[in-house]
C-alpha cells in the first residue's frame, strides 16, 4: 500500500504575500499530495521543527524577498544539524537563473521560478520521492 507523499509549504522571512504559497498549497493537495501550510514569518527552526513534528517527505518554500540563498543555506545547516537531511527540499517565487545552481549547490532538490507549473511540480515530487513512500 503507498502512503501520501505529505509536503509542507512555508513562507520564511518577512516577505508577507503569501498568496503564491496558498495556489501551490491548494494545487499539490488537489494532486493528492497530503500539504501542510505553515504561514507567514517563519524561521528556519520553526519551518524544521514542523516538518520533523509532520514527518513530512519535501519541504517547499516561497520566497519572494530575494533572500532565498540565505534561507537555503541556513534551511540546510538546520537539517543537517537535526538529521533531516533526507527531507526533500523545493524553493519556488522570485529565483533568478544565475541563482538556481548555487541552490542546488546548496542540496535544494528543484528550484521553480514564478509562473512554475503546478503538475511540473507535482511530478518533480512524485519522481523524486515517489520510491521512498510506497510500503
Amino acid at each position: 500500500m503507498q502512503k501520501p507523499i505529505r509536503v509542507l509549504v512555508a513562507k520564511p522571512g518577512l516577505d508577507g504575500h503569501d498568496r503564491g504559497a496558498k495556489v501551490v498549497a491548494l494545487a499539490l493537495r488537489d494532486a493528492g499530495f497530503e500539504v501542510i501550510y505553515t504561514g507567514l514569518h517563519q524561521t528556519v527552526d520553526q519551518i524544521v521543527d514542523a516538518a520533523e513534528q509532520e514527518d513530512v517527505d519535501a519541504i517547499g518554500l516561497s520566497i519572494l524577498s530575494g533572500a532565498h540563498l540565505p534561507i537555503a543555506r541556513k534551511l540546510m545547516a538546520k537539517l543537517r544539524e537535526v538529521g533531516a537531511e533526507d527531507k526533500t527540499v523545493l524553493i519556488g517565487g522570485n529565483i533568478p537563473a544565475r541563482d538556481v545552481e548555487p541552490l542546488k549547490a546548496l542540496g535544494v532538490a528543484g528550484v521553480f521560478p514564478t509562473g512554475s507549473r503546478f503538475e511540473t511540480i507535482a511530478e518533480f515530487i512524485r519522481e523524486r520521492i515517489g520510491e521512498r513512500v510506497t510500503g
